[in-house]
């Protein structure tokens, strides 16, 4: 019985990175060279031992592999260096929150313990930290009340956050609404930050999401069209589009070319890693029936991370 939702890559809620943007290994990360960064950030550890930033890099460019227990490691690691840092106890609770998602209930019960901990410990170091409220607030809609859940604290979270992101509130507003089902005013959230962020390509791809949901397919192509058509935003929102017609399996061909736009740019980002993108677009075209662009694709993909296995198994497909 799982009760987390994946809160890095699967859900749409867009959290800055720039505190590290100078960073060698921050922009392997966002180049999607998870190998190089990795090695790159051994190699800072080896002569600076007690850099706290080095192991929360590193536990992120885990984070990306689906390595929970390495990542756990490092980010455990970067706080136990650093207690005071907002930014690390986050990202301890996000990697905590991908582990919990995928053991027994039982264990999962006992790491949901740790995932809330470590949000209520980021918000209360810097209550100004939206993205630690946001990713609070999910956990507190989605956890059982016998590990600490509970709506009343997800809508205490969003009326805290909405003083400071009416955006991101309006978006925690609109899931507590789905979570009661009433999607009628879900939607009306979901319209409302569009509005406060003045048609932000996430707050679009959030409808496209809900109208996914609901399977009201139209609406979503129509949403993830205005989403992707944004000329100023997230350049994940395009991956996470591309992703969207892929489960619904609509509109495939729109899918390849929104991934194929993303990875000719010069703006991949670490909540979107290029390799995952690279197995992505190759799935898309060994579904299209082109085999040979597939595994190039998924060739790419593992010249990033060569311990993807979801790559190397579809590598490994389309070679037989």
């Amino acid at each position: 019985m799982r009760f987390l939702k994946h809160i890095l890559f699967a859900v749409v809620v867009i959290f800055p990175i720039g505190m590290f943007a100078s960073d060698p290994a921050q922009m392997l990360l966002a180049a999607g060279r998870v190998d190089d960064a990795i090695s790159s950030l051994q190699g800072q550890l080896h002569s600076k031992p007690n850099d706290a930033q080095s192991y929360n890099l590193l536990c992120r460019a885990y984070l990306a592999l689906d390595n929970w227990d390495a990542g756990i490691q490092n980010c455990e690691k970067a706080v136990s260096l650093e207690p005071n840092s907002s930014q690390y106890h986050m990202w301890l609770g996000r990697i905590y929150g991908e582990k919990a998602d995928r053991v027994s209930f039982w264990s999962a019960a006992g790491m949901a313990k740790k995932v809330r901990s470590a949000f209520e410990t980021a918000v209360q170091l810097d209550p100004n930290n939206v993205e630690a409220r946001t990713d609070l607030a999910e956990f507190y809609l989605e956890a059982p009340g016998i590990v600490g859940g509970g709506k009343d604290k997800a809508e205490a979270q969003a009326q805290t956050i909405a003083q400071r992101d009416p955006a991101k509130a309006n978006w925690v507003l609109g899931r507590i609404a789905e979570k009661k089902k009433d999607y009628s005013g879900a939607e009306k959230y979901y319209r409302a930050a569009i509005e406060a962020s003045h048609g932000s390509a996430e707050s679009w791809l959030n409808l496209a999401l809900f109208f996914r949901n609901r399977q009201r397919l139209d609406e979503m192509e129509d949403a993830i069209q205005r989403a992707t058509s944004v000329q100023s935003g997230h350049s994940e929102v395009l991956v996470d589009s591309a992703e969207t017609l892929n489960r619904t399996g609509r509109n495939l061909p729109s899918a390849i070319q929104l991934l194929k736009r993303y990875l000719a740019s010069n703006s991949t980002v670490e909540q979107a890693p290029a390799f995952k993108a690279h197995y992505l677009l190759g799935t898309l075209l060994e579904k299209q029936g082109d085999k040979q662009a597939a595994k190039q694709e998924y060739q790419a993909a593992l010249s990033m991370a060569h311990n993807f296995s979801q790559a190397q198994d579809a590598l490994n497909r389309v070679n037989r």
